[in-house]
């Protein structure tokens, strides 16, 4: 029986290496889609076919209440077989356009089995602290989105058939850990039978729907946010004739959420998750609102002001989470946050349609002010009524 001490950074390693099929195979799809002779175009079909994948996977993992009708475990595990095959068949000789595009779906799809279901496994052990244990969880998966904008920026991701066979590699030893040392949590009750609207019942939970919607405002501004940094930086060289390295720059601003996921979930502990998150995610709807200031100062100042934002766009993410977790009963934890997960990712990819429509229609620095309406959306929910 493994300690309880060891349970968190083992879940920690396991996630981080089974996520970097999602996150390491981001930075090998240009070399990918190039190297097939499949060209530029398909490009951007390949990433969003990963995100399609993911949100269909915890759509029907929510319904079908995967996680809680079934050992978390070896859901996990398995979901991590599965995504490993799917990525390693991209290793094939002859591969087409849809080869590519459905093994992505798949590792994406399979992917919900274990970004959710860890957080799962983590609430069945801390029932005290979640918080904190969500913050170094969710660090390390922040972490694991900033690694291909490193592996880019050093010029690392030059064999894209390396970067496949080590990240499949990686997620079957993730998955190996999970099954064989972390077993189902002292606080796991499983849930007896199937109930199809489960889902859908828990947004009758007060506590629920105001910590769902604070999370989905929270999601509106994450990844749009993180998706156009790279555009933010070229657009404030532009500007202030400056050479910062976008992809390396990239990454800082990435992986100090991670920093301060971390943080959050310490200081969580003394202050709760609640506060925690109406903090984090009130200094974000700030930096929303003053964004286009940021592109009228010197670009060090600019990027020590992005620095910032990004570690308060992301401290909240672990805390909602939690709170996610706490409001839903024990036999629908792992439900509860596979289908915020859904509904908040589907939500991520509508903000960044809109700032890619705006980012060709205005002043770019004009476009970071519509990253305000989550915010502001989440903090009114969250404030308008008392949470218990």
């Amino acid at each position: 029986m493994t300690k309880k001490n060891f349970i968190l950074p083992l879940l920690i390693m396991s996630q981080f290496a089974c996520t970097s099929l999602w996150f390491a195979g981001n930075a090998i799809v240009d070399d990918l889609a190039l190297k097939t002779g499949l060209g530029n175009g398909i490009v951007g079909y390949v990433l969003s076919s990963v995100q399609l994948g993911f949100i269909f996977g915890t759509l029907v993992f929510a319904l079908l209440m995967i996680a809680d009708r079934f050992s978390p475990s070896k859901v996990f595990a398995i979901c991590a077989l599965l995504a490993a095959l799917c990525n390693f068949s991209l290793l094939a000789n002859n591969i087409t356009k849809w080869h590519i595009l459905g093994a992505r779906f798949g590792t994406g799809f399979f992917l919900a089995g274990i970004y959710p279901v860890g957080m799962k496994i983590a609430a069945d052990y801390y029932k005290n602290g979640l918080g904190k244990a969500l913050g170094y969880l969710v660090g390390a998966l922040v972490l694991g989105t900033a690694f291909p904008f490193l592996i880019s920026g050093l010029n690392l991701g030059s064999n894209y058939q390396t970067i496949l066979k080590t990240t499949s590699f990686l997620a079957l030893l993730g998955g190996a850990i999970v099954v064989v040392l972390v077993p189902n949590g002292p606080f796991r009750k499983p849930s007896a039978k199937l109930q199809i609207k489960a889902g859908l019942r828990l947004f009758k939970n007060t506590n629920f729907y105001k910590s769902a919607i604070g999370y989905f405002g929270h999601m509106w501004e994450l990844y749009a946010f993180w998706a156009f940094t790279p555009l933010a930086l070229k657009t404030i060289n532009t500007i202030q004739n400056t050479n910062y390295s976008v992809p390396i720059f990239t990454f800082i601003v990435i992986a100090l959420g991670a920093v301060s996921c971390a943080i959050g979930g310490t200081l969580s502990k003394k202050y709760g998750s609640y506060k925690i998150a109406i903090v984090s995610l009130f200094i974000s709807g700030i930096f929303c609102v003053i964004s286009p200031l940021l592109f009228t100062i010197p670009t060090v100042f600019f990027c020590i002001g992005w620095c910032i934002w990004g570690m308060a766009v992301t401290a909240d993410s672990p805390q909602f989470s939690s709170l996610v977790a706490q409001s839903a009963p024990a036999e629908l934890k792992g439900t509860a946050l596979t289908v915020v997960n859904s509904i908040g990712f589907a939500i991520s990819i509508l903000s960044i349609q809109l700032l890619s429509y705006l980012s060709t229609n205005i002043s770019i620095p004009l476009i970071f002010l519509f990253l305000g309406i989550g915010p502001a959306i989440g903090l009114y929910t969250l404030l308008s009524k008392k949470y218990n």
